[in-house]
């Protein structure tokens, strides 16, 4: 339903005054409970039904803070807190019987919650401590030999870099770099330059699902492509992992990297490597050279930890429960309104593409003409007391704001105004 004018002048009013929403008034009732009471919501039927109220309502925001930045590090609701406390509580008060307890909670829920999530095998899924360590599994139990090339976007994140630069130190590997303009010019020409780099002696493409500036690649047609020429297809999925439904067994790659603590809202310090257990042939063990199942292969030996890990579950659970289909079409209608009051502000050019094919749901890039991106962190900050991000990569000075489906329009008004301000 349409607001109007009138209202939603007077709310953006009362906004402006206390920079807070619904979800820092929120936080204030909760600081003082303990996080024991999780308030229950229906699966919302729109975009803008009155269920997100009740959604945001479980979290515990600061009073006043506005985060927008949720493709740096996910605000985790309220039962999160309490999920990970309890797991800490029941190892304290009895170590052997509490460790066992969160053991076989991790093997027999999580994990096949998180298969089922993302519909994979569970035994092609492993739990990390985020993307990064997943990306380092991955690329360093890959099989290669001195003279081997890896083709490369230049957009990946330096995380998805780094082990391959170890790779290429280490072993020789040659490291074939493909520039991909930021924003893409379309799914084919993302397509071709990947491609256009394959020689007979490429063995692996890596790739990222989504960008950190939010430019969504073809994964699926890549990895095809891939397959039938025998390369290995290795993705980094940080930033795509909760943002919308994912069909990893149907984007066909062999392996997949993400962090669970951005979109997701699981605790800090979460994440999954995928291996395709048909893609084992590509891979070796970096702990164990009898190593035959994904897990053996790749879960590094040693006590994990399991309260963080358990409590992944009640983070699936509850955004399973809202529906990544839906919180794809929350996070896009909040951008598309970002991106509607973007293009009236004066020089001020828009990064991110309309095109959906093209562009995540929740992040959106964009310059301003003589404001330096990584001050306007601090401005945003100091003003209102939002936290957003800067984009100072792919040529760009741009200024990230990743938008989930806890954020609202008032928000993003108040950031529009003060953006039209400095």
């Amino acid at each position: 339903m349409k607001e109007s004018r009138k209202s939603k002048l007077d709310r953006r009013a009362f906004f402006k005054k206390s920079a807070a929403g619904i979800i820092g008034s929120v936080g204030s009732v909760y600081a003082h409970t303990n996080f024991r009471v999780a308030n229950d919501f229906k699966r919302p039927s729109s975009s803008t039904d009155l269920n997100w109220s009740t959604i945001n309502s479980n979290f515990i925001l600061k009073n006043g803070v506005t985060y927008m930045n949720n493709a740096s590090l996910g605000m985790p609701p309220m039962i999160i807190v309490d999920a990970v406390k309890a797991g800490y509580e029941g190892i304290s008060k009895e170590p052997l019987h509490g460790k066992r307890k969160l053991q076989d909670k991790i093997s027999k829920n999580v994990i096949p919650l998180l298969a089922s999530t993302f519909n994979v095998k569970t035994d092609e899924v492993i739990l990390t401590r985020n993307a990064s360590e997943a990306l380092f599994l991955q690329t360093l139990g890959l099989v290669l030999k001195k003279g081997d090339e890896v083709v490369l976007s230049t957009q990946e994140h330096p995380a998805a870099l780094k082990p391959w630069i170890h790779r290429g130190a280490k072993d020789g590997v040659i490291l074939k770099y493909v520039f991909i303009p930021s924003p893409l010019v379309s799914k084919q020409d993302t397509i071709n330059r990947l491609m256009s780099a394959v020689s007979s002696k490429t063995k692996a493409i890596s790739f990222c699902h989504v960008t950190r500036g939010g430019h969504k690649y073809p994964v699926k047609e890549i990895a095809n492509l891939a397959r039938r020429k025998g390369i290995a297809t290795l993705v980094d999925g940080a930033q795509a992992v909760g943002q919308f439904p994912i069909d990893i067994k149907n984007l066909g790659c062999d392996a997949y990297s993400a962090s669970l603590h951005k979109w997701i809202l699981a605790p800090s310090g979460s994440g999954f490597l995928f291996v395709r257990d048909n893609a084992k042939r590509f891979f070796e063990s970096p702990f164990d050279l009898k190593a035959f199942t994904i897990n053996s292969f790749f879960d590094p030996p040693g006590t994990k930890d399991y309260p963080v890990r358990a409590a992944v579950g009640t983070a699936l659970n509850f955004i399973n429960k809202i529906g990544l289909d839906n919180i794809e079409k929350r996070c896009r209608y909040l951008s598309d309104y970002l991106k509607d009051g973007l293009k009236k502000i004066k020089d001020v050019k828009i990064l991110s593409s309309d095109n959906y094919n093209l562009s995540a749901p929740g992040s959106t890039i964009f310059e301003k003409k003589n404001l330096d991106a990584l001050e306007s962190v601090r401005i945003f900050e100091k003003r209102i007391n939002f936290h957003i991000d800067e984009h100072q990569r792919d040529g760009h000075d741009a200024i990230r704001v990743s938008t989930h489906f806890y954020n609202n329009t008032d928000q993003i008004d108040l950031f529009l105004d003060t953006l039209n301000s400095i």
